[in-house]
């Protein structure tokens, strides 16, 4: 594991699973519960998306479907110079973990990864990756659209847009209210 790219460190999961290879994701968390068929992250370092190819595709599959969320130079009409990605990192990979295990019981599906960078992310960087591996097409197609829809509505993971003129939070999910916070009067 000398050779690995810039930026990239190993895993510190230590597994027999093919799935979880050493050079798997940048900056992957510890985890005490490596599980073949699915893997979610939060990491602060380019996502290594060839790696995660290689680990979800399998030899029982016929399909693989990723998807590729990245930095576009522009939103609204106005030139986008660069984004920042902040969670609430113990409930967004909760929530990661509960779209994985919702792909496996609602889609014949083999593989999930779902990775998602924080931090600061230039143009053109991968803030969203997640690959589905299945023994057939469909179900990986409709099972990667239900992930990006889902994290996209339900995980607390907050985007900021910079511009020449400013900056704007964009929308995402909110984390729920304390129970004792009281509701404002009409």
């Amino acid at each position: 594991m000398k050779n690995l790219p810039r930026g990239i460190r190993p895993c510190p999961i230590k597994t027999p699973s093919p799935f979880f290879r050493q050079s798997a994701v940048a900056d992957m968390p510890a985890s005490n519960s490596a599980i073949e068929s699915e893997f979610v992250a939060l990491v602060h370092s380019s996502i290594d998306r060839d790696a995660i190819v290689r680990d979800v595709r399998s030899p029982q599959d016929g399909a693989m479907v990723t998807f590729d969320g990245f930095v576009r130079n522009e939103s609204h009409g106005r030139a986008t110079l660069y984004l920042d990605y902040e969670a609430y990192e113990p409930m967004a990979l909760a929530e990661m973990k509960g779209i994985a295990q919702a792909l496996h019981q609602n889609f014949a599906i083999h593989r999930v990864a779902i990775v998602h960078r924080l931090g600061r992310l230039q143009i053109g960087e991968t803030s969203v990756f997640i690959a589905i591996s299945a023994a057939h097409r469909a179900a990986a197609f409709d099972a990667c659209r239900y992930a990006i829809d889902t994290l996209k509505r339900t995980v607390p993971i907050w985007k900021k847009e910079y511009f020449a003129d400013g900056a704007v939070w964009a929308e995402g999910a909110l984390p729920p209210a304390p129970p004792s916070t009281p509701k404002p009067a009409s």
